[in-house]
């Protein structure tokens, strides 16, 4: 069941549990080796709020420790080292082989958060960021806004896109274990069940109901999450909602918070009951 669920959405770091498959999926095949170090400069990571991106020094993570950070709290710069790892055209193949045609990851986020800037007319995501149209003069935030609506990066005809339903069947094929090895799809689960962000989905559900989760959001036009929602007697329902803010408006996030968990929760009730 669901509300326009076959339509193409933009994803944001929802697609972090697609990368996350693939580099669990290598690991327990043996085709990669999850003890292994990569170590990150400081002179090209990918920008994000948290995590890598905020530290002065080269950083040296194993491959499995970096798809915890991934996953609990969203570490884009360990998502685009994951990428490095095992290739768009992997994490690709692995969404079609389990059905998921209309599923797509166009490029890494480094290069994605660039392409949104020259959406929004600036060289680069950096320029972007730093603009203060206070003290830069125009465009005006309600401008950008319009533009990255508007550009091609978030439309999901053209950009990384998935639906909800095809996220729902990658969650549950995923909890089921058919969407790689048992032990591969263990970790994933695992790691969701620890992400940081609970002011979604996780906020309309109880203390005694787990909630493993992956948010998403870009620029204030997009907020997402998906998750598996496991109540006290064992029974657990996969959900995604994905929302878009009007471009003419200024986005609120504790509004598309409160939605996303009201949607939720609506829909499992409904399903429960």
């Amino acid at each position: 069941m669901g509300f326009r669920a076959a339509e193409p959405v933009t994803p944001a770091s929802v697609m972090k549990v697609q990368v996350a498959l693939t580099v669990e999926n290598a690991i327990a095949t043996g085709a990669l080796d999850g003890t292994a170090r990569r170590r990150m400069g400081p002179d090209r990571r990918t920008a994000g709020p948290v995590g890598i991106s905020l530290m002065r020094d080269e950083v040296s993570m194993s491959v499995r420790d970096l798809v915890v950070a991934m996953l609990t709290i969203s570490d884009n710069v360990a998502a685009d080292e994951l990428i490095d790892v095992v290739g768009l055209d992997q994490i690709n193949e692995t969404t079609r082989a389990l059905g998921m045609v209309r599923t797509l990851i166009t490029s890494n986020l480094r290069d994605m958060l660039d392409a949104l800037a020259r959406d929004a007319g600036f060289p680069t995501y950096a320029a972007l960021a730093a603009h203060d149209c206070a003290t830069d003069g125009p465009p005006s935030d309600e401008e950008v806004r319009h533009r990255l609506a508007s550009g091609a990066t978030l439309d999901p005809t053209r950009g990384t896109r998935t639906t909800a339903a095809e996220t729902v069947a990658l969650l549950r094929a995923i909890w089921s274990d058919r969407a790689g090895p048992p032990e591969a799809c263990a970790a994933v689960r695992s790691a969701m069940a620890r992400q940081l962000t609970r002011h979604r989905i996780a906020s309309a559900f109880g203390p005694k109901v787990s909630v493993a989760a992956k948010s998403g959001g870009l620029m204030g036009v997009v907020r997402n999450e998906a998750a598996v929602v496991t109540f006290a007697d064992g029974s657990a329902y996969a959900v995604a909602v994905h929302t878009r803010a009007h471009s003419e408006t200024a986005p609120d996030p504790r509004l598309s918070d409160d939605a996303i968990g009201a949607a939720a929760r609506a829909l499992i009730d409904e399903l429960r009951t």
